[in-house]
């Protein structure tokens, strides 16, 4: 079964035991529900924002809907080079997730490959709770975010809020960047 399908069936699954409807999952997660029903039967490619987004509202970690399986590690988790847990959200972005077998993460690690820009390929804008930061590796990003437009080098970087609608574009080759995505504060 493909990455889709099995993710799709771990958020039916997971909204079932937590006994919330499509329509409670979609407004809670900022999913328009046609989008969520689409999603849910596996019909759709998800957005990391809206996978992050759905994981919140379900109680879940991330990990748990990539891999079906709960964080365990405490104290520390190490990532060897090209190790993370590998997933694609959309054909133009591959991301590395480097910390996701830590339990009780207060941040989501990655290491994010944007493909190069291709003509005529519209990129929609995405938003999700919490904040950001990106640091350009290798390649150059065109960042959209909130209206305006940022390009960043290697070496630069960005952080902001993420509920800002975003999108990221790689206007002269592929683009690798760590995104460190930081959980909203629930203790507060």
């Amino acid at each position: 079964m493909d990455q889709i399908r099995m993710i799709a069936m771990r958020i039916a699954d997971l909204r079932d035991i937590v006994g919330l409807t499509q329509e409670d999952v979609a407004s809670r997660s900022g999913v328009p529900l046609e989008d969520y029903i689409a999603y849910e039967n596996g019909e759709k490619d998800f957005s990391f924002s809206h996978l992050f987004n759905i994981a919140e509202t379900l109680g879940v970690d991330i990990s748990d809907l990539l891999t079906g399986e709960s964080p365990k590690l405490r104290g520390y988790v190490l990532t060897r080079a090209g190790k993370g847990l590998a997933f694609d959200r959309r054909r133009q972005y591959h991301y590395q997730h480097l910390a996701y077998n830590f339990s009780h993460k207060l941040a989501e690690p990655f290491i994010v490959t944007v493909e190069k820009d291709q003509p005529g390929v519209l990129k929609q804008a995405h938003s999700h709770e919490g904040q950001e930061f990106d640091y350009v590796l290798e390649g150059y990003l065109r960042i959209v975010l909130g209206g305006n437009e940022l390009l960043l080098a290697p070496g630069d970087s960005v952080y902001y809020d993420s509920s800002l609608p975003h999108v990221m574009y790689a206007p002269e080759s592929d683009c690798r960047f760590i995104a460190v995505v930081v959980k909203e504060n629930t203790a507060e």
